[in-house]
């Protein structure tokens, strides 16, 4: 057992690292086909299979050999009552494998039906509140009520099974001891065998099926194991980020969409197509468009979450996807339309994408995205700490909050999503006074959103609105095509806020 525990361990902790390595690098576009629940259920399918295959079970598996042994020390004995104990031994095996062959279709079924429930108790703890102020407590408790009858009757199944395995394993035992002493009271009336051999014979006989038995009880835990490593595999198979690729020695901020189209998987028409556009390093541009017509998803394309259908983006020249994403996203001060945060404090959140960010430097993020008087009020200060992914926060506090992060970066290109949506309006001239700081140092900035502040300060934007092929509205009129495509954007064109 201390052998197999300590061949186990290293095995354990690669399935374990390997299950939440995938879940996090991973490509968007694939880990988003998966509901939450299933994504959970995948990663704790590491934690069944340590459980099935521990080392106490890996020894009762190695321990079913040596039923033969046991049944040949018989046949040098007796061979009547060896044949006896061989065919108790053989309908035991025959039983746990036909068993363990029926489990899988309902331990599968239970596993995906407990990734349902995963995801319904998912919804009630993270969304109490919209469960709340719109009723819809009783629709969950519906989806709740079918997935768990579904649940327990699958259980049923499961547990009724490995009862009978319970079962069958104390019957086949006596028995297999009836039948033995049988045959040896017969050998011992007719004087071919004595007492003690027949004695012999019974605990021979015993020590054969006992192995077999206790297999036969692991069905169970190895029907489940079977299951979640076929879903591990799968999760396996995702397609992942790239770990390594081109490093440029300097990001000088220029952007290059090449007969750009996407198309969402299952989707007839695209979201947009040949997207043809230069920016130099220093440009400003807004990418404009009512909900849902691609800003949210040109902004994942530029930094890397979703590649393009056709075409390509490239940044100083190089095609983005031969570009490292680790690198590249240290290039980018990336403020997502609805930001997520780590379960860890202020600080820590800040600082994931630029671990080496100095205290001042810390401070100076906190001070210019506004959220100082915030931090102060807050009993620890930047030590505070983040729950939930957020959901501590007002809405208004997590925008600053995702602005100062995505300026830890200090990158070439910013890459702003709705950067004023749910804001007021100091939080609002926070974000303008935070745009126009970036663009004055020569960032490149593209903004993606429909506010019309947005929109009448820039110089010129995108619209999304128009299909297949965006437009590009240029202004002032008597700016030129190739002006504003391959030139960068004069200083006092640069000011985003009105």
């Amino acid at each position: 057992m201390r052998i197999a525990a300590s061949v186990n361990a290293s095995y354990d902790r690669a399935v374990s690292h390997g299950a939440f390595g995938t879940l996090v690098t991973a490509k968007s576009a694939a880990i988003e086909q998966l509901p939450p629940g299933i994504r959970q259920e995948m990663v704790a399918g590491a934690e069944k299979l340590q459980v099935a295959y521990n080392a106490t079970n890996i020894c009762t598996v190695l321990d079913v050999p040596f039923a033969l042994l046991f049944i040949g020390v018989l046949f040098l004995l007796n061979p009547s009552i060896a044949i006896v104990v061989s065919c108790f031994v053989a309908f035991g095996f025959l039983v746990s494998v036909i068993t363990l062959a029926t489990l899988r279709k309902p331990s599968r079924e239970m596993q995906m039906t407990g990734g349902k429930r995963g995801g319904i108790i998912g919804t009630a703890i993270q969304s109490g509140d919209m469960v709340r102020a719109f009723n819809g407590g009783a629709f969950l408790r519906d989806q709740w009520k079918d997935e768990t009858g579904v649940f327990h009757k699958l259980y049923r199944t499961v547990t009724g099974r490995q009862g009978f395995l319970q079962s069958f394993g104390m019957t086949a035992q006596a028995l297999m001891s009836v039948a033995v002493i049988v045959v040896g009271a017969l050998q011992v009336v007719a004087g071919t065998m004595d007492v003690g051999a027949m004695i012999g014979a019974n605990i021979l006989g015993a020590r054969a099926l006992g192995p077999i038995i206790k297999f036969a009880m692991l069905s169970e835990p190895l029907a489940r194991a079977r299951q979640a490593l076929n879903l591990f595999q799968e999760f396996a198979k995702l397609p992942r980020e790239k770990a390594e690729g081109t490093a440029l020695s300097e990001y000088q901020g220029s952007i290059d969409f090449q007969d750009v189209a996407f198309l969402h998987p299952g989707s007839k028409t695209p979201l947009f197509e040949s997207v043809n556009l230069r920016l130099e390093p220093g440009s400003v541009l807004v990418f404009a468009g009512s909900n849902g017509v691609g800003k949210t998803t040109m902004a994942r394309l530029l930094v890397g979450l979703l590649e393009p259908t056709r075409g390509k983006i490239l940044v100083d020249g190089v095609d983005l996807q031969q570009i490292a994403p680790e690198w590249w996203r240290k290039q980018i001060i990336y403020l997502p339309q609805e930001p997520k945060f780590l379960n860890a404090t202020l600080a820590e959140n800040i600082r994931v994408a630029n671990p080496d960010l100095e205290e001042n430097e810390l401070n100076a993020l906190i001070d210019r995205a506004g959220i100082r008087t915030f931090v102060d009020q807050s009993a620890d200060g930047p030590e505070m700490m983040i729950t939930g992914g957020g959901a501590n926060l007002s809405l208004g506090i997590r925008r600053r909050l995702a602005l100062a992060r995505a300026m830890a970066t200090d990158g070439m290109l910013v890459i702003v999503d709705e950067p004023t949506e749910g804001l007021d309006n100091e939080g609002s001239q926070s974000v303008f006074d935070a745009m126009n700081h970036l663009a004055g140092r020569g960032r490149t900035v593209l903004a993606f959103s429909h506010d019309p502040q947005i929109l009448r300060a820039a110089p010129h934007y995108v619209d999304l609105n128009a299909k297949p092929v965006p437009n590009l509205i240029r202004r002032p009129a008597d700016i030129t095509d190739e002006s504003v495509v391959a030139n960068p954007i004069g200083e006092t064109q640069r000011t985003v806020s009105s």
